[in-house]
């Protein structure tokens, strides 16, 4: 059995921090260990982590390519598991974990990300969602698509062997967003990247917050911009952080 590490990048979610941790509680087998990465929150996020009982890690550079980075540094296990906190897992995630990556051609994956909040459920962004993963890599990176190549974020709970995260340098922490995408695009010359066919829960606070059409449009346009090479940095200001 493999040990696997799961690394949550914070700041300021006290409101979803508690329900993600204690769905992790609950895994079977569980987690060889559970790492908060703060990026210097004023709320009770790193209270409620200690509550929790895992390990609480003071971030040096604050941004979520860069916490990411310094939690998989701070890591022990041989598997590092990527995930947002204000996202839900099943109780078999490890499990499933092992048996996607028992594949030796599967270096990465990640899941089916179902954007839901307290009073519905975002069928049509998380349709979307779904395709982009495929859709993107075949219309921009159409080479390395057929390589196994397929585009996943942050909501999708990415996964990889230690050893291969750290051999494609992993995340730049000098991306404030498409850091994941950049991660896919370098980890692929490695192994196929899977997208598993289970479902994640993510908020859907970002959609709440902007309303379907905004937020579809937003997501199309930071996507084709990128994909042409725009820079991550001039992206930024059209995805603003939400809490």
């Amino acid at each position: 059995m493999s040990r696997v590490s799961i690394i949550i990048p914070t700041l300021n979610e006290a409101k979803c921090l508690g329900r993600t941790l204690r769905h992790l509680s609950l895994l079977e087998p569980p987690a060889w260990e559970v790492l908060v990465v703060d990026g210097g929150s004023s709320d009770e996020t790193i209270a409620i982590a200690k509550t929790a009982g895992v390990q609480v890690i003071s971030a040096n550079q604050c941004g979520r390519a860069a916490q990411s980075n310094q939690g998989a540094l701070f890591a022990t296990g041989e598997i590092l598991c990527f995930l947002h906190a204000d996202t839900l897992v099943s109780d078999d995630l490890v499990t499933v974990i092992e048996q996607t990556l028992a594949d030796k051609t599967v270096v990465a994956g990640g899941f089916i990300s179902l954007m839901a909040g307290e009073k519905t459920t975002r069928w049509g962004v998380s349709l979307h969602n779904w395709l982009k993963t495929y859709y993107a890599p075949l219309l921009f990176r159409p080479h390395l698509f057929f390589q196994g190549l397929r585009l996943l974020f942050g909501d999708q709970v990415i996964f990889a062997r230690r050893a291969d995260f750290w051999e494609c340098g992993g995340f730049d922490s000098n991306l404030p967003i498409m850091e994941e995408a950049d991660l896919c695009l370098k980890i692929v010359r490695r192994g196929r990247i899977r997208l598993v066919n289970r479902i994640v829960q993510s908020s859907d606070r970002r959609v709440a917050k902007w309303g379907f059409f905004k937020a579809t449009a937003i997501y199309l346009y930071i996507g084709f911009l990128w994909g042409v090479g725009v820079s991550p940095q001039y992206l930024k200001q059209f995805y603003q952080d939400i809490r």
